[in-house]
């Protein structure tokens, strides 16, 4: 199955800012639209970002203005900038296929707290 390889989370004090990355295969990165997304404790898992292979963004509503989605060509990844952090967004964050057609990795970690 291939699962997807997301880094870049950790602990981070309410008002600063994380950025994740994501490394989607070649041919994944091609072919699909790629989202962000994200599982705090005892709730669903919840897309925040999506960016399609032409570059377009679409955001949740609760990150509209604070994180960025974005794609290396070259590198093939995708970031996530995420600013003014809330605890609210204390989450495990993933990244996969937008539908999701891809199984769930690890994920990365995001903590928001003082």
């Amino acid at each position: 199955q291939v699962q997807l390889v997301e880094s870049g989370g950790g602990l981070v004090q309410p008002g600063g800012s994380l950025r994740l990355s994501c490394a989607p295969s070649g041919s994944i990165f091609r072919v699909y639209d790629i989202g962000w997304y994200r599982q705090a404790p005892g709730k669903q898992r919840e897309l925040v970002a999506v960016i399609a292979k032409g570059g377009s963004t679409n955001y949740a509503d609760s990150v509209k203005g604070r994180f960025t989605i974005s794609r290396d060509n070259a590198k093939a990844t995708v970031s996530l900038q995420m600013n003014s952090l809330k605890p609210e967004d204390t989450a495990v964050y993933y990244c996969n296929t937008r539908p999701s057609y891809l199984s769930w990795g690890q994920g990365t970690q995001v903590t928001v707290s003082s």
